[in-house]
């Protein structure tokens, strides 16, 4: 069936998840952390992955930026820094992410062939506002989905059920993009078309299901969502 419906995760596929850590430590006085960003970063965003499917397992929601929280505490401590300052600063940058330099002509084109388009996100809606406000990309979405719709983070089933939901949408109508392997593997198995954007180039989940496509970045997705 053709691709009505183009969806997209939002950290790490549309927002450079890596850019707090990133522009924290090119600021004056931020010596310990320009020594230890790029670890700090990959230990925020594991941090925060694996305590939202905990939280999913456990039962025990909380919203997506109390996850960001601890999580950044976590790799504040992991890290040895303990900067006062250094915290609020971090947690300020993430609500403003930056969107990869792709973003927005990949979604105008998407939007100048008349499709749907929108964020599926384990982000709070006040976080995912802030995130689409600052990237000027609002115009270029038909809307924002966040799981506290539902009250577990992704990858349940009800998450993706959103979508349909919203659309009015078959399964099969819907190209779902993410840079996270599990989920776009959880999408397929759910029963949309796929692509994982593989910004790392790391190796394919070993999960039941896969992605239909990788890509480096979001580039290919207007070719990949034509009938």
């Amino acid at each position: 069936m053709a691709t009505t419906t183009c969806i997209f995760d939002a950290y790490g596929t549309l927002f450079d998840v890596a850019a707090a850590a990133r522009l924290a430590a090119a600021e004056p006085r931020r010596a310990a952390l320009a020594a230890v960003w790029p670890r700090l970063a990959d230990d925020w965003r594991r941090k925060q992955l694996e305590y939202s499917w905990l939280r999913a397992v456990m039962g025990r929601h909380a919203d997506f930026w109390t996850v960001t929280e601890d999580a950044l505490d976590w790799a504040l401590e992991a890290n040895g820094l303990a900067d006062p300052e250094l915290r609020p600063r971090l947690l300020a940058l993430y609500r403003e992410l930056p969107a990869y330099a792709e973003v927005p002509t990949t979604l105008a084109a998407l939007k100048a062939r008349g499709l749907a388009t929108a964020i599926l996100s384990n982000g709070s809606p006040p976080m995912l506002a802030a995130a689409v406000a600052s990237a000027g990309i609002g115009s270029l979405l038909d809307d924002v989905l966040s799981v506290e719709s539902v009250g577990v983070f992704k990858p349940d089933a009800r998450v993706y059920g959103l979508v349909t939901e919203r659309f009015g949408c078959a399964r099969d109508e819907v190209l779902f993009v993410s840079s996270n392997g599990w989920d776009a593997a959880a999408a397929a198995g759910y029963g949309f078309r796929t692509a994982w954007v593989n910004r790392a180039g790391l190796p394919v989940e070993r999960l039941p299901a896969r992605p239909h496509h990788e890509i480096p970045d979001l580039t290919p997705i207007p070719d990949l969502a034509r009938p």
